[in-house]
């Protein structure tokens, strides 16, 4: 067995910025996630205040007019805001899912029209890859691209899109070689003719998130918008979320922390027999269980997001570990926060519901986390 031993520092810079991060979040967001959650609104007020305070520039490097602080710092700041608001966070988390794969992938050209953009936070935006009969498996894709001249034309319809309407472009896959089933890349800017907003999910959780079918028809884009090679689309969406899983796993272990807190605190002063019930070992070890697992994930996520960092040969094999535990975890931690609050954990007053809510889906985007589960395995032969 091949042991890593690689270790992490986080500069006290990131520690204060991350502190920044946490306060308002605490402050800003805090307060209106109940009702953004129960109106299912995408928060404009909170976008603004993330690229007031340079957060939506976190994914991005400095010569786009990004932070260049790197995927631990980011995922760090994910973590922050999904300890209050899971929704607010994905905000950041599509930042760098939409963008990353011109930053990987893209012309200097490409990189120079959309990243300063999308790092100042006056643009964001989408990731087009799923599609109703291709979920987790791409091969299946229906949506095609063919090319006409010095253009293609894209035709299909992708399915569970985040920031569906909110997105100034999105990132399309499709079929461009019909007998080979190989997928290419697309910028698609959501002003081009033929570009619609389809169907918008009613959502079990992260509500104020929209998600829904973008359309394609007809839709015509230069070949300066091609990201990579054509063909070689399946490499570009894999190399993306070989890293953005991360931010997953970053939101569900900020979701857990959340519930924890909330739990203990609630412990502390709701009283039963005449005593506060974090006297009952029972609590006491819900409590102690809880803690002890979203300490693991943090760990097990900060080592992930510094070996992305490094372009570790293992960073594959680590970020899925890392998604498939935060996200297990918070599901855990979720349930056993309303547990401790018992009645009033059932309702919508008190957020642990609405967390637990949100934890689920940590558990199927971003690749479920039985594909985790496969890419883990297949590095084990």
């Amino acid at each position: 067995m091949e042991v890593v031993s690689d270790v992490y520092t986080i500069p006290q810079e990131h520690l204060d910025f991350c502190e920044t991060i946490g306060q308002i979040a605490r402050e800003k967001i805090a307060p209106r996630s109940s009702e953004i959650d129960e109106r299912a609104e995408y928060p404009w007020d909170v976008r603004r205040v993330l690229a007031e305070q340079d957060i939506l520039g976190l994914p991005f490097p400095t010569e786009y007019g990004g932070t260049g602080t790197g995927t631990l710092m980011l995922n760090m700041a994910v973590e922050e805001i999904a300890k209050v608001d899971a929704a607010c966070a994905l905000i950041l988390m599509v930042q760098e899912l939409g963008t990353l794969p011109i930053q990987l992938y893209g012309s200097e050209e490409l990189k120079e029209r959309f990243l300063p953009k999308c790092a100042s936070g006056e643009w964001s935006p989408g990731f087009a890859l799923s599609e109703p009969e291709a979920g987790s498996d791409p091969s299946g894709m229906k949506t095609t691209a063919v090319q006409d001249g010095d253009e293609w034309v894209i035709n299909g319809t992708k399915n569970w899109i985040s920031n569906l309407g909110i997105a100034d472009f999105y990132i399309c896959f499709a079929v461009s070689d019909r007998q080979s089933r190989r997928l290419t890349a697309f910028v698609v800017e959501a002003d081009r003719p033929g570009f619609s907003v389809g169907k918008l999910e009613h959502k079990l959780g992260i509500r104020a998130s929209p998600t829904g079918q973008p359309i394609f028809d007809e839709v015509r884009v230069p070949q300066d918008n091609v990201i990579g090679e054509v063909g070689k689309g399946l490499s570009v969406a894999l190399g993306t979320l070989e890293r953005t899983r991360l931010g997953a796993a970053a939101q569900a272990i900020g979701i857990a922390q959340g519930a924890t807190d909330y739990a203990v605190a609630y412990a502390r002063e709701r009283r039963q027999f005449g005593k506060a019930i974090n006297e009952f070992q029972a609590i006491q070890f819900k409590l102690a269980d809880m803690e002890t697992q979203t300490a693991a994930g943090r760990e097990l996520l900060y080592k992930a997001c510094a070996m992305a960092d490094q372009r570790h040969p293992q960073r594959a094999k680590y970020s899925s570990m890392a998604k498939v535990f935060c996200s297990d975890t918070a599901m855990a931690v979720t349930v056993e926060a309303v547990q401790v609050l018992g009645g009033y954990g059932y309702v919508k007053e008190y957020p642990v519901e609405r967390m637990m809510r949100d934890a689920k889906i940590t558990q199927i985007y971003e690749g479920t986390n039985e594909i985790q589960r496969l890419v883990i395995a297949r590095t084990l032969k």
